[in-house]
């Protein structure tokens, strides 16, 4: 398929064979050998050095693939790629990996027992204009949904796509099973060590003034998540996989709204210096960046909505346009 060879392919000599591999940031240049021996060759030599964090692809060969599959290169008889991508995923799919288009039509490659995505987001790179349209609908569904679904239908999912293991959600009807924790969850280092996370989420604002609420939203002071934050630190988490207790190393402060520099100093300041390390801020740009940037599907709250009129069929044209 990197050569060209099979149907839906475009087909590469040793010059765009090249330029493939140089587009995808790898130093191998075609020396004249058969073409899908050396490109085999290559594809083991990247997998055998590979890096990769379980349950994901390689970079080099998520650059690589997406190369192959440029929606630039589709043949007359398969111009969406969708016939590609079928042949594509029979070899991913036996070892347990799926590749599909995203919104922005970038390849991607899910682990299929983890849902993991084998790509690095980026939250500071440049936004495209439907990346950013994606970023205003999530924003304006941050300004109107509650607690719960600021967890389940955007914290889940978006932990979820970044690799994060067993995420599990104490939910808000039992507030004696959380122990300041509203979310747990762990994640495996290259190592194969596991470490354990536990979340406070706040809807709105956390600043180190009173309790309020603003224009710009409600505003918690920090104070009350200093309580939570050391509830969450000495109680353990029970593991069911593993059949045991541990504590969580590190502690997420996820805020829907602005984090303030002062209430980040306020807490620094309170928590004794050994467990200053072991907390993390997210506020509501990370989040928006975050989603984005990893392609993490928008909850349904957050798509635009057709009009359906007295017919009852969906009316998404513009009236004023003549036929």
């Amino acid at each position: 398929m990197i050569v060209g060879d099979p149907d839906h392919f475009c087909y590469r000599s040793s010059y765009y064979i090249s330029e493939l591999f140089e587009e995808a940031g790898l130093p191998q240049r075609h020396d004249g050998q058969w073409r899908p021996v050396w490109a085999g060759e290559i594809v083991v030599g990247i997998l055998a050095n590979s890096t990769a964090k379980p349950n994901q692809l390689p970079d080099d060969l998520v650059a690589l693939l997406r190369g192959v599959m440029n929606k630039d290169d589709a043949e007359q008889d398969d111009p969406d790629r969708s016939l590609a991508l079928l042949a594509l995923n029979v070899p991913l799919k036996r070892e347990g990996f799926e590749a599909f288009y995203g919104d922005d039509d970038h390849l991607y490659f899910k682990h299929l027992g983890t849902q993991t995505v084998s790509a690095k987001p980026d939250p500071h790179k440049p936004f495209t204009p439907e990346e950013i349209a994606r970023r205003e609908q999530l924003s304006t569904y941050l300004d109107g949904c509650s607690e719960d679904q600021l967890i389940e239908e955007i914290l889940l999912p978006l932990y979820r796509q970044l690799g994060y293991h067993r995420i599990t959600a104490a939910g808000h009807e039992d507030k004696n099973l959380e122990h300041g924790k509203d979310v747990w969850m762990r994640f495996m280092l290259p190592s194969q060590h596991m470490l354990y996370f536990g979340l406070q989420v706040k809807k709105g604002k956390l600043d180190a003034s009173a309790d309020s609420t603003k224009r710009d939203g409600p505003n918690t002071n920090i104070a009350v998540i200093h309580n939570q934050v050391l509830m969450m630190l000495d109680s353990p988490v029970w593991d069911p996989e593993f059949n045991t207790t541990r504590l969580v190393d590190h502690a997420f402060i996820v805020a829907g709204g602005k984090i303030t520099k002062s209430a980040q100093m306020w807490l620094a300041r309170n928590l004794a210096p050994q467990q200053r390390s072991r907390i993390m801020f997210m506020d509501r740009d990370d989040i928006l960046n975050l989603f984005i940037s990893s392609n993490t599907q928008l909850p349904a709250g957050a798509l635009p909505k057709l009009e359906n009129n007295a017919d009852g069929f969906v009316d998404d044209w513009d009236d004023d346009v003549p036929f």
